[in-house]
């Protein structure tokens, strides 16, 4: 699963990167997906397109309140068809986003 997450996050990275028309600074914490060599080798390329990657202080939870939404994304309303692609999984993140204090 980490590699799928891993591929789909990379392939996020890019196309936002494509999109950005000025200097934007996109904040990660220090996931396993965001430390491994895969994504490290991408930052150059993003920083050469406008894309700034700041990464928080190793454990900091409370500056960075998105990982209880995630937590709940991830072990209890995550859908198997979700894993089908990296299409199906933008489709059920938007999903989450978009119904998140309604329907979640």
């Amino acid at each position: 699963m980490k590699l799928i997450l891993l591929y789909y996050l990379i392939e996020n990275f890019n196309l936002f990167a494509e999109e950005i028309t000025k200097e934007t600074v996109v904040v990660i914490d220090n996931a396993s997906i965001h430390t491994s060599n895969k994504f490290k080798l991408m930052i150059e390329k993003w920083e050469s397109q406008g894309l700034k990657i700041f990464n928080l202080p190793p454990y900091s939870p409370q500056l960075n309140p998105i990982e209880i939404l995630w937590k709940f994304m991830k072990y209890y309303w995550i859908e198997l068809d979700a894993y089908k692609s990296a299409k199906h999984m933008q489709d059920y993140i938007e999903k989450i986003i978009i119904g998140y204090g309604t329907n979640y």
